[in-house]
């Protein structure tokens, strides 16, 4: 499969769903992501994310979803995910919606604590919590968990987000054939977003 040919699904629009779909379309690949906006962020105010002083959850969340959409992620909001199935080519994403089917390489799950779509689709548990290492990929190949589904007690949104920056890398990393970082430069901002970098 070429990095061209990869398309990746991510179920669940919080922190976790949107850190790997930011990073996953921002370097290539086809991402397409399901929020039902059932997030706990709607009950946060955060003081303790790195970079962010004081901001509503809520707010912080708007923010999120206008970054992800600007890099084009397919962002299907309230379109919720009823099954996700093994396939010879990857995975079959089901949907609530009269169309809702994707055919996809990698599914990256961020569903909180509600840990059912892992559980059917085979992925083994550790603890009550989805098993993972620190790439997030389970058991079952090119599926990855994240956040609270894999933590007993550790329900943080920077976690959660570092969670699915892990999941992406992993995943930008088989689908280039290296070890992948996303690192940015001044320069890099300056070419993606057509303004001047402040110093």
């Amino acid at each position: 499969m070429s990095e061209s040919d990869a398309t990746v699904a991510v179920v669940g629009g919080g922190p976790a769903g949107l850190s790997a779909a930011l990073f996953t379309q921002k370097n290539g690949l086809d991402t397409v992501l399901f929020d039902t906006d059932e997030t706990w962020m709607h009950k946060a105010h955060l003081f303790n994310y790195l970079g962010i002083g004081s901001q509503d959850g809520s707010a912080f969340m708007e923010t999120a979803r206008e970054q992800v959409d600007s890099f084009g992620v397919d962002r299907n909001q309230g379109e919720a995910v009823t099954s996700v199935t093994e396939t010879d080519d990857g995975f079959d994403v089901e949907t609530e919606a009269d169309d809702g089917t994707y055919a996809v390489d990698y599914v990256v799950l961020a569903t909180g604590a509600n840990r059912d779509l892992a559980e059917d689709l085979g992925c083994e548990f550790e603890d009550d919590v989805v098993d993972v290492g620190v790439t997030m990929e389970t058991s079952v190949e090119n599926a990855y968990a994240t956040g609270a589904m894999v933590r007993v007690d550790e329900w943080q949104a920077v976690i959660s987000a570092g969670d699915g920056a892990a999941a992406a890398l992993n995943i930008l990393s088989k689908t280039k054939g290296e070890n992948y970082h996303d690192f940015d430069v001044p320069a890099d901002a300056t070419n993606v977003f057509e303004s001047v970098v402040a110093e």
